[in-house]
């Protein structure tokens, strides 16, 4: 049998999802992030599965021309924007738009001769304080982008969300009314909501909104299902049982001896570890689904294999699927039996993990 991880990625439920956050921002375009390789899913599957987007998000310009090399033509902002000069062209060459967060990137345009022009989004700092103008200085950024001949006008406007994934923070308002406020009466379009923004803030929502995670089937919000919010989850990761053993009372289970078995116990061993991305740090308890019915992890995950307690579960036999998150089994609550968040898990799947499309009707 050979070491084969799967992640099972469901382009019917990645749809769902797109058509969750349309209906909760039924005005708003759609500009989808598929950033970190579409948030570990494959960046180009995912674009040409959303070619119905108004527009993708990525982090940097490598993606950007990435999903142009790949044949997608729709819009294409770069969110951390250009470093360098030299990035400048290839902005104008591929037909992408980019952010504009700090005074060096003004500076670099005013200094372009013979560049044709290129659609800015000027990015204000509203209190994530990460990437952005401050307030202070943001209406004076606007008129010099105003100024240069390589920038597109009217310009577009957004800001960054830092508390939206809990619902009913006032700072999520106050930011709110802080970009509002700042660029009252002024052209361009507005974008601020993400995903915490779209199922959580309407009064967001303005003229685009940025799913992220919402759109890969998982919750932003801490206190909630990615199906408790009507979404699907895409991936779903499998491995299959590698082997049945007989542990006795008392036996340690796996590196380090961390744990020992409270009584005699039958103990399946998956063929997944932290060499496929399944997290290391997972605890004694977290759940795995086999056969539809749940078993907890036992000891240390291993590069590539976990051990799963199924004395309770007679019919486990060699080859049988593992679900470790996905249908079935929320990865959120994964995330919490490893102290960590879904984004990071989906985004650490390795390149070891077979993935395989499914739900095409």
């Amino acid at each position: 049998m050979t070491h084969a991880a799967r992640a099972y990625l469901n382009i019917d439920a990645l749809r769902h999802n797109l058509h969750r956050a349309r209906s909760a921002a039924p005005r708003a375009k759609i500009l989808a992030v598929v950033k970190a390789n579409g948030y570990g899913h494959d960046m180009v599957r995912i674009a040409k599965a959303l070619q119905d987007v108004d527009g993708f998000g990525v982090a940097c310009l490598e993606e950007a021309i990435a999903l142009r090399n790949a044949g997608i033509t729709a819009r294409i902002l770069l969110l951390q924007g250009f470093t360098h000069a030299d990035e400048l062209p290839l902005l104008v060459q591929h037909r992408l738009e980019s952010v504009v967060h700090h005074a060096q990137q003004i500076a670099l345009l005013q200094a372009a001769k013979g560049l044709s022009p290129i659609a800015v989004w000027l990015k204000v700092n509203t209190g994530m304080n990460r990437l952005g103008f401050a307030a202070a200085n943001a209406r004076h950024a606007w008129r010099q982008l105003n100024e240069i001949a390589a920038v597109q006008k009217p310009l577009n406007l957004l800001t960054h969300f830092a508390n939206a994934d809990v619902r009913q923070d006032p700072f999520t308002a106050r930011q709110l009314a802080e970009f509002l406020a700042l660029f009252d009466g002024f052209p361009g379009a507005r974008c601020i909501a993400n995903s915490g923004g779209i199922l959580g803030w309407p009064q967001s929502h303005l003229d685009w909104v940025r799913p992220g995670i919402m759109l890969y089937g998982v919750s932003p919000f801490g206190d909630a299902t990615g199906a408790e919010l009507g979404l699907k989850p895409v991936m779903t990761l499998t491995a299959n049982v590698v082997a049945v053993n007989d542990v006795r009372n008392g036996d340690s289970i796996g590196y380090s001896g961390i744990y020992r078995a409270p009584r005699d116990m039958r103990v399946a061993v998956i063929g997944i570890g932290y060499g496929d991305g399944y997290p290391r740090h997972a605890t004694t308890g977290t759940p795995v689904l086999i056969d539809g019915r749940r078993a907890p992890l036992v000891g240390r995950v291993s590069m590539d294999m976990i051990m799963v307690d199924v004395t309770d579960l007679p019919e486990v036999a060699l080859g049988a699927t593992a679900i470790l998150w996905g249908h079935g089994l929320p990865i959120e609550e994964i995330a919490q039996h490893a102290n960590t968040i879904a984004y990071e898990l989906l985004c650490k799947v390795t390149r070891r993990v077979q993935f395989i499309e499914t739900g095409h009707g």
